[in-house]
């Protein structure tokens, strides 16, 4: 839901800094490798030590690369099938950082592990609900559905809601923590019901073609002999 409206106004702000990288002689390929580095870096360093709020902060910065590596590629007319391979499975590799970040910190010094278990979960079902999409397309289905929570939605909720409960650190009110707690069960909620209705659609959508197949494939019917005498 988020990546019409949002995709489209980032992808103008953006436009001047990937001109000036372009200029740089800096390539999509580079920007995606260390946007991904980043948000590795920032999800794996910081979460585990519940550093939310400067985690949040790394993890922001570098998931823009995400907008910028395609129009960059766009902007110098080298989009290719490469770069697109490249920058969806290193978005898995970025999004299982951050959840499994989230995981070593209740598993650890959280000392929770409901919600250790909620963020592993967040963690698989995103990789599935991307693969549900991708795999169905791969068989030449439409896959004409969206869901309730997309990639831009899952790190939307999540960052806003650790980036909140880091404030935790500079005095804020400790209740300001428990919106992680409750973002992390929205996210596997929403991935949940996600996943479902890619699952009933790409159903649906397989046997409608399945059915069309077959109609075509079967031979036509014998013609009705005359009726009458000459």
């Amino acid at each position: 839901m988020l990546n019409k409206y949002a995709r489209a106004f980032f992808t103008r702000v953006l436009t001047p800094f990937a001109a000036f990288l372009l200029r740089l002689g800096v390539s999509p390929d580079a920007v995606t490798l260390i946007g991904t580095a980043g948000v590795v870096a920032g999800a794996l360093v910081f979460f585990p030590m519940g550093e939310f709020f400067w985690g949040t902060i790394t993890i922001t910065l570098f998931v823009f690369s995400d907008l910028v590596d395609g129009n960059m590629a766009r902007q110098a007319g080298s989009s290719s099938r490469w770069g697109a391979f490249l920058d969806s499975t290193l978005d898995r590799v970025a999004d299982a950082a951050i959840f499994g970040g989230l995981a070593l910190w209740y598993a650890g010094s959280g000392n929770n592990n409901a919600l250790c278990a909620v963020a592993i979960f967040c963690l698989a079902s995103g990789q599935v609900v991307s693969y549900t999409k991708a795999r169905g397309e791969s068989i030449g289905l439409p896959v004409a559905v969206n869901g309730l929570i997309e990639r831009a939605e899952r790190l939307v909720i999540t960052l806003v809601a650790a980036g909140l409960s880091g404030l935790e650190t500079f005095g804020v009110p400790s209740w300001i923590g428990v919106l992680l707690p409750i973002a992390l069960w929205v996210v596997a909620a929403g991935s949940l019901v996600t996943l479902i209705q890619r699952v009933v659609t790409v159903r649906r959508e397989s046997a409608e073609a399945d059915a069309a197949a077959a109609a075509s494939a079967a031979p036509p019917a014998p013609a009705s002999p005359e009726s009458g005498t000459a």
